[in-house]
């Protein structure tokens, strides 16, 4: 019988294959917060802004939605704004919560030090053939580009005593690196879809709640006579406007971090192609 000799194809593939695992980590946060905090909201507008003890005539029925009046101060006015206001309080803390959430993680993906540095420290050792040294390097970095950069290096020390050609061998760091980024991509965009979805949701929340509020007015306008009438009017439209301030602040916070949050991801990404970058280029000079 044949000796059967493995063929160069089923070589490649053997020595291909990625030692790049993906992350598998619960995302729950994504559907819980926001839930969470429209809850907590309506709980603050009830039981906090909305406490008996902030109108000098409670309504002593309580209920989900009591008719308090007589607000005592600025802050328990925000309360006659109307139900879109605990909607606009709960966006506001899911908007707080993602902010954490994120700069925790895009904070930690950053690594420590400066990438551009870090880079020049690998582009060195691979300079001088120390292999082990720039993936210590990696390790110092503890960052989404330290990681990219140790799974390519790993496949890299991998393909130095590989029996192919040059050009197999840059592509095979390469397929490496590419895998790595596509498991680090997406935890550093993860969630940012709330940010931007508030940014644009909250705004027309509150033009909703003061839209509603003018109705209330205008209609307890047509109800009352003389100067009672133009007190409740202006009254009512006050707190309408509170759905407006809340509305567009929510919006304006949600828009500034989705901004800084992005810029760091760019910068990072960039940190990235260039760790891929420097790698296939090494490779390619130093191992013809």
């Amino acid at each position: 019988m044949a000796e059967t000799k493995p063929t160069a194809a089923t070589a490649t593939a053997a020595k291909s294959s990625s030692s790049v695992q993906p992350r598998k980590k619960s995302n729950s946060i994504s559907w819980v917060a926001p839930l969470v905090c429209v809850v907590a909201g309506y709980l603050i507008w009830r039981f906090i802004i909305g406490a008996d003890s902030n109108f000098t005539q409670p309504d002593a029925s309580g209920g989900f939605w009591p008719t308090q009046e007589g607000p005592k101060s600025a802050i328990a006015r925000m309360y006659k704004g109307g139900i879109i206001v605990p909607i606009l309080i709960g966006a506001f803390l899911t908007v707080l919560t993602f902010v954490i959430e994120r700069f925790m993680t895009i904070s930690k993906a950053t690594g420590s030090g400066n990438i551009a540095e870090f880079i020049r420290k690998v582009q060195y050792h691979l300079a001088n053939k120390n292999v082990d040294a720039a993936i210590a390097e990696c390790d110092k970095q503890k960052g989404s580009v330290g990681n990219v950069m140790k799974a390519g290096l790993r496949k890299y020390k991998e393909m130095i005593s590989a029996e192919l050609d040059t050009e197999q061998k840059v592509l095979a760091i390469q397929k490496e690196v590419e895998e790595a980024t596509a498991l680090e991509l997406p935890m550093l965009e993860k969630n940012l879809v709330f940010l931007s979805t508030i940014a644009s949701v909250a705004t027309l929340m509150g033009l909703l709640g003061t839209v509603l509020g003018m109705i209330r007015s205008f209609a307890a306008l047509g109800e009352a006579g003389g100067g009672e009438a133009a007190q409740r009017l202006s009254q009512g439209i006050s707190e309408a406007l509170y759905n407006t301030a809340l509305g567009i602040g929510t919006s304006a916070i949600s828009i500034i971090m989705y901004n800084i949050f992005t810029t760091k991801i760019d910068g990072i990404t960039y940190g990235i192609d260039e760790s891929g970058f420097t790698l296939t280029q090494s490779f390619a000079s130093l191992y013809k």
